[in-house]
């Protein structure tokens, strides 16, 4: 498969294998109701009316509101963010730290997508409101209108953020405004690629067993063909034409395989495996987390200042 070997050293593993042993004793996040989504939805949005916010502008694009963070300068590029959090919970502000991450190292605007939620929309709305705002960025914004533009997504997020990339070659003059992806273990299967079907209930931070049945419970209504139908499925898509992209998972995570499956069929990918590292791991408190979003951060300031208009 194509990808290479994240270097760590034996006291980067060691310390994971500790924060592991910890998340082992954690609840496993389940998507199993609707309910459930709900209530950590609420907890969150409390969490973050309890924390100081950055200085940020919040846009309505029709419908669809995106968060907007600026460097203090003028912006050298801007970052399209897409969110994670199972589909079914999170929003724009969650990732804030990450973003202004890269706002400071890599001197970028960042539009973060608020798209709406599985509980009460299909995952094709929160795919279309994906979609508005690429389209907003690329074609319809003259503030960034010079800029090379970079596309995050991270867990369905990456999921998302693949989608909108194929439903872009719709228009191949805002695609190719697009300078580069990054991609944090996203999910590109809907109906489970081999290592989310294999999932056992020693799973990290995901429910494994209880994976492929979440799919499903996302995508109502339909067969396997039809969730393998892209851009649902992005493993499934054509990738002529598509960014040159960064994409991380750990080999600890079920959706492993996402990552690596589709990393053969893009083209122009760099794609890295993490030991010891579970789904989620730049969140983590350890050294190995740190030098990826290091690495990720100066990647995307390389492509933005290769781009050429």
């Amino acid at each position: 498969m194509a990808y290479t070997p994240w270097p760590a050293s034996e006291t980067e593993l060691a310390q994971m294998r500790r924060f592991n042993q910890k998340l082992a004793w954690m609840p496993r996040f389940k998507i199993r109701n609707r309910i459930t989504p709900r209530l950590i939805q609420a907890l969150l949005r409390v969490s973050q009316t309890l924390k100081k916010a950055p200085v940020a502008e919040r846009k309505m694009l029709g419908s669809v509101p995106v968060r907007i963070l600026r460097p203090s300068g003028k912006p050298k590029g801007v970052v399209l963010d897409i969110h994670g959090g199972g589909w079914v919970i999170g929003n724009a502000q969650m990732d804030d730290d990450l973003n202004l991450g890269m706002v400071n190292a890599c001197d970028v605007a960042v539009v973060s997508v608020d798209y709406r939620l599985a509980v009460d929309t299909p995952i094709e709305g929160l795919l279309e409101d994906c979609l508005v705002a690429a389209r907003w960025l690329l074609g319809e914004c003259s503030e960034f209108a010079d800029l090379p533009v970079i596309v995050v997504g991270e867990s369905a997020g990456g999921h998302l953020a693949a989608a909108t990339l194929l439903a872009l070659k719709q228009w191949p003059e805002l695609l190719k405004r697009v300078s580069g992806a990054v991609l944090y273990y996203g999910v590109y299967d809907l109906t489970g690629t081999p290592s989310v079907r294999t999932a056992g209930p020693d799973t990290l931070l995901l429910d494994g067993p209880g994976m492929v049945q979440a799919l499903r419970m996302l995508t109502p209504g339909m067969t396997d063909e039809a969730r393998r139908q892209a851009p649902l499925s992005p493993l499934y898509g054509d990738f002529a034409g598509m960014p040159p992209a960064l994409m991380f998972v750990g080999e600890l995570d079920p959706l492993k395989d996402d990552t690596l499956l589709i990393a053969e069929r893009w083209g122009g990918v760099e794609a890295h495996l993490l030991p010891e590292a579970a789904h989620g791991f730049i969140h983590f408190p350890v050294a190995m987390a740190a030098s990826v979003l290091a690495y990720s951060r100066k990647w995307i300031a390389s492509r933005i200042l290769g781009y050429e208009r």
